[in-house]
């Protein structure tokens, strides 16, 4: 008799289980994160959808950098980076030929998102995540392009993170459209 007891209350243990899990609704284990992604997704997609570009020259540094957001969450890119040093020849400066750096130059393809999460001091802020993996063709070492950079706002003609190359305000800001290295 006890062994009935047991399998009937395991049966009903069972049946309450499955009851209680009657909702289709996901459970997100921070609902604040998630709500706030929605809306942050919401409000800038459909301004960085598109493909952005920066350009910045330096007396020994310049670099390009054109990025192309696709809706579906896929990214395209291509990336040029170069360096040239100073170097005394005949007791004059000179500048030597611009080189590719050993960073990752060339094509990449991955993804991309927009999300809010909270840092380390428990502070809410809105990433922008991008991963990509050069093309074999174009691959100068085995470093894939990854990023997930503070996101300041996106409008139609505007793109502003904090990548590598930030202006004086501490952002980087990328123009909107195709556009060509100048180098």
């Amino acid at each position: 008799m006890n062994k009935k007891i047991i399998i009937t209350a395991l049966i009903a243990l069972v049946a309450m289980t499955f009851a209680s899990c009657g909702s289709d609704e996901p459970q997100w284990a921070d609902p604040e994160a998630h709500e706030k992604t929605e809306q942050l997704r919401a409000q800038y997609t459909p301004f960085i959808v598109g493909t952005w570009h920066i350009e910045r020259i330096g007396d020994k540094q310049r670099v390009f950098e054109q990025l192309t957001f696709n809706a579906d969450g896929t990214l395209s890119g291509l990336r040029k980076w170069q360096a040239r040093q100073v170097v005394t020849i005949d007791g004059q400066n000179q500048y030597t030929d611009w080189k590719n750096l050993s960073q990752p130059n060339g094509h990449f393809t991955g993804t991309w998102s927009l999300i809010w999460e909270r840092n380390e001091k428990g502070e809410g802020e809105n990433r922008l995540n991008l991963y990509g993996e050069y093309d074999e063709t174009d691959i100068v070492t085995y470093l894939p392009y990854s990023t997930s950079a503070l996101f300041d706002y996106a409008d139609a003609n505007t793109l502003r993170f904090a990548g590598l190359w930030q202006d004086g305000d501490g952002w980087t800001t990328y123009a909107r459209g195709e556009a060509e290295p100048s180098f």
